[in-house]
């Protein structure tokens, strides 16, 4: 059985910075691809950042410039890296592993974790 577990949460001024961590246990961690999603109350969750088995990455518009994903197969983690925040970047923050080793739709054989909260207030 995969987990997933995200952490790094917290409460940040605008224009401050956080990192999310999230781990993600299971063999052959390196063959799939792993994204960041954010979801508020009364909204679906919506693809934040996302890097493909290659190392390929991809970004929600509103935070290109400012989020940066990566990922780091020996120790089976992928972070978020997060600039410039502002008050419209919070939410809970899921880290989901894909079923396969591409960016695509949600599918039964994905795991999420169980989400972080970040607060971007003043």
């Amino acid at each position: 059985q995969v987990q997933v577990a995200e952490s790094g949460g917290g409460l940040v001024q605008p224009g401050g910075s956080l990192r999310l961590s999230c781990a993600v246990s299971g063999r052959l961690f390196s063959l799939y691809a792993l994204g960041w999603y954010r979801q508020v109350p009364g909204k679906g969750r919506e693809l934040v950042a996302a890097i493909s088995r290659v190392g390929d990455t991809s970004y929600l518009d509103s935070v290109k410039g400012r989020f940066a994903i990566s990922r780091d197969n020996n120790e089976q983690r992928v972070y978020l890296q997060m600039n410039s925040l502002k008050p419209e970047d919070t939410a809970v923050y899921y880290c989901k592993r894909f079923g396969t080793g591409v960016v695509g739709p949600q599918a039964p054989n994905d795991y999420w974790g169980q989400g972080t909260q970040v607060t971007v207030s003043s």
